[in-house]
């Protein structure tokens, strides 16, 4: 698998917070029942890594990888743990490096076009728009359609149910990064039917 093709697998990734390593399976297991079966597990808590490895074991239908890697650091520990692609909130020379070295289809973070052009010269044609709202949106993305018509992104960053829809019909959106799949509430409770129902909605997008 490929960075492009990862992009193909669902048309939302959820990007999941997990404060607490023994939800990562059951979490894991209802968002793949739901037909969502790429989990961003983003690197924001003391049991991320742990999550990771334990999905990576436990769960084989999914496909798991690391969100909010920042450091050379954050990729290999990722690497080690098991993820299957890295996920990160921009990008630098020697954090593309970082993750290249890794072997792993990722996803670097850009906001702007020429953020985007620096990594289509090195090849890197699949990408993470981040923060997407806030960035300049789906007319954003639209208009980078026409001069970078190579470029292939995952928009993340104030994505929901609603405005999903009007990033996946552009033509140069792959899927969807959000975090309203698993809240924190549900997670906490142990709710996995809601958030299986959550992912089968997603699903459907």
């Amino acid at each position: 698998m490929n960075a492009l093709e990862l992009l193909d697998l669902a048309p939302v990734v959820p990007v999941v917070v997990v404060d607490d390593a023994d939800a990562a399976v059951p979490l894991a297991r209802a968002l793949v029942a739901g037909g969502l079966p790429v989990v961003e597990v983003t690197l924001r808590t003391s049991a991320a890594l742990a999550a990771i490895e334990r999905i990576a074991a436990e769960v084989p239908d999914a496909v798991v990888g690391a969100g909010t890697v920042v450091r050379r650091a954050d990729a290999d520990a990722a690497a080690r743990a098991g993820a299957r692609f890295l996920v990160s909130p921009g990008c630098t020379p020697s954090l593309r490096d970082a993750m290249t070295a890794t072997g792993l289809p990722f996803l670097p973070g850009v906001a702007t076009a020429s953020e985007a052009l620096a990594l289509l010269e090195e090849g890197v044609r699949a990408l993470k728009f981040f923060p997407a709202e806030a960035a300049g949106g789906a007319p954003y993305l639209k208009a980078l359609a026409g001069p970078l018509p190579q470029a292939r992104f995952c928009p993340t960053g104030g994505i929901t149910p609603a405005n999903a829809p009007v990033y996946r019909a552009l033509p140069n959106v792959g899927c969807v990064g959000g975090t309203w799949l698993t809240p924190a509430d549900a997670v906490a409770a142990g709710d996995w039917d809601r958030v299986e129902a959550l992912a089968r909605a997603a699903a459907a997008l």
